[in-house]
């Protein structure tokens, strides 16, 4: 495979950017080999700048759930732009994807528009202590919600697979009120709350962990921490950035029946342009500015292309059938890859909730991340590298997520089993 002109890309990228990228696991240091750049995508394949195609189950982490260069939101975006990128000012498309949101995720009563994913939980959580009038907040191990300083406690893949602390410029003083506890662990949270409850203003948490790859809640667990967080004023709040519009139509709230305080979003509810949002019951949410005293505000907030792509976007996956097709497929998917794996005799751990998954090579059950921590990342890696060999590409990490889109047909996913089986042996071949 000639990917020659990438890597002239990458060359003169990390004269002018540090490391040569703008998210630290698109280098492939965790999985060897040097990054590609894209020149184009379309549905279920990227290109990159030397010609090859690939199968993509990246999908920009996880956005493009329409697949790339969905026609129906190209075609909204292009006509949105005729009409001017962004106007500092209110938008009826603001209204209209903030009520689309209200009727799909059973959190929501009233919605902000921010940015991204990181100012979204840095947000909602600023909120969380505002209406509480408390300091404390308790955040996950593995579980990421963004590079706010106070957050970058034990944060998951993007950490964990360049193999650093938590992060240099993080002063102790910013996270000092920030509690942590092992993802699906009840007991540990309801010893921090025994301790300390009256001070703890949220618990923030992937339902899914999307970050140590995709770790679905035990039995029990969410619907503890909906007791607990009853039981001593403090609010829940589920980061839904991943899994807000993958895991259900309502996110996975609405997949467990559990319904947070608040809710962070993104990825998905932009369609594949920058934006994030949080929301939550009416009488939290009237605290922000100008509603309220809790200060926060954003030049493109409410972008009139995000807005648009988002729209259409949601509106396609409401349509009969469609998200539900969705998971049948991505299900498929998963079986076929673990199955070629047993066939090669390459013990995997294989992940699936909604159309969110993962791969892992472990030989034991994975729930947090002490027991994901243990996966085989050298054999991930050459795996990684086989598949895109084979025109398959995946997360060039073993703690990412992979995703699925409504442009993977069958034929795809059948191509994309048959390169696994084709890699899982030559694993075993080594």
């Amino acid at each position: 495979m000639n990917v020659s002109k990438s890597k002239k890309l990458f060359d003169a990228a990390q004269k002018v950017i540090p490391g040569g990228v703008n998210s630290p696991v698109r280098a492939f240091r965790a999985v060897g080999g040097q990054p590609l750049f894209i020149d184009r995508a379309e549905g279920a394949y990227v290109w990159d700048a030397d010609g090859n195609r690939y199968i993509d189950y990246v999908l920009s982490w996880g956005p493009l759930i329409l697949g790339h260069a969905n026609p129906q939101v190209v075609q909204a975006l292009q006509q949105a732009a005729k009409r001017g990128t962004s106007y500092g000012a209110p938008t009826a498309l603001e209204t209209e994807l903030a009520e689309l949101v209200c009727d799909m995720v059973p959190s929501a009563e009233q919605v902000r528009f921010v940015n991204s994913g990181t100012e979204a939980t840095m947000s909602v959580l600023r909120l969380a202590r505002a209406f509480t009038g408390r300091d404390k907040i308790i955040k996950l191990q593995g579980n990421y919600h963004g590079h706010a300083d106070f957050l970058l406690v034990q944060a998951g893949s993007g950490v964990a697979t360049l193999g650093l602390p938590d992060s240099p410029g993080v002063p102790q003083g910013t996270v000092q009120d920030t509690l942590t506890a092992p993802f699906n662990n009840l007991e540990a949270i309801e010893m921090l709350f025994k301790q300390q409850g009256e001070q703890i203003a949220a618990i923030i948490l992937e339902p899914v962990a999307g970050n140590m790859g995709v770790i679905p809640p035990v039995e029990g667990y969410l619907e503890g921490l909906r007791q607990l967080c009853d039981q001593y004023g403090t609010l829940l709040i589920f980061d839904e950035v991943m899994t807000g519009f993958r895991v259900g139509l309502g996110g996975a709230q609405e997949h467990y029946g559990v319904t947070p305080d608040l809710t962070a979003l993104g990825k998905v509810i932009g369609g594949g342009l920058p934006v994030g949002a949080y929301a939550g019951r009416q009488k939290i949410m009237q605290t922000v500015a100008p509603a309220g005293s809790m200060y926060q505000a954003g030049t493109l907030s409410g972008n009139p292309l995000a807005m648009t792509a988002g729209i259409e976007t949601l509106k396609a996956l409401r349509e009969p059938g469609v998200f539900d097709g969705l998971v049948k497929d991505a299900t498929r998917l998963c079986e076929g890859i673990g199955a070629a794996a047993e066939a090669a005799g390459i013990p995997v751990f294989q992940t699936q909730v909604g159309t969110m998954f993962c791969t892992y090579f472990v030989d034991q059950p994975v729930t947090d991340w002490d027991s994901a921590s243990m996966s085989n990342t050298q054999l991930y890696a050459r795996f990684f590298r086989a598949m895109l060999e084979r025109g398959v590409y995946l997360a060039p990490s073993q703690y990412e997520a992979g995703f699925f889109s409504t442009a993977h047909t069958r034929e795809i996913l059948v191509a994309t089993v048959q390169a696994a089986q084709t890699a899982f042996k030559e694993l075993a071949a080594e």
